[in-house]
């Protein structure tokens, strides 16, 4: 998915950051369209290099957490909740890239790390 269009024009990055737990987050959804990627491809990635990612590079939200995000934005996430969220901090974003390891990952995490 890639980033979202607000009349025909790129959604800037910063509206897609939230806050969870007081610190400010994308959404692996998000994060996989900006790279370029499908969600189960960057999650597989995480999985997979899962010592690149503590906890605060990257969290699995919880149900709960995931439908406070929902009431607090109306076109929040729309997902199957059988697998909550991943929520990536500014490094984690950046860790994410480094382990997509594509163009668009290495140049979008410019744009990640700027916002």
């Amino acid at each position: 998915m890639p980033p979202k269009k607000v009349d025909g024009a790129l959604m800037p990055i910063e509206r897609l950051i939230i806050t969870c737990w007081g610190t400010k987050v994308i959404l692996d959804e998000t994060l996989a369209g900006i790279y370029g990627v499908t969600t189960k491809r960057l999650n597989e990635q995480v999985k997979r290099n899962s010592a690149r990612f503590p906890e605060d590079f990257c969290f699995q939200l919880t149900r709960e957490e995931l439908g406070s995000i929902r009431s607090q934005f109306a076109t929040a996430v729309q997902r199957n909740v059988r697998y909550t969220p991943y929520a990536f901090t500014e490094h984690g974003a950046i860790m994410a890239a480094n382990v997509l390891n594509s163009p668009r990952a290495v140049q979008m995490s410019v744009f990640v790390v700027r916002a």
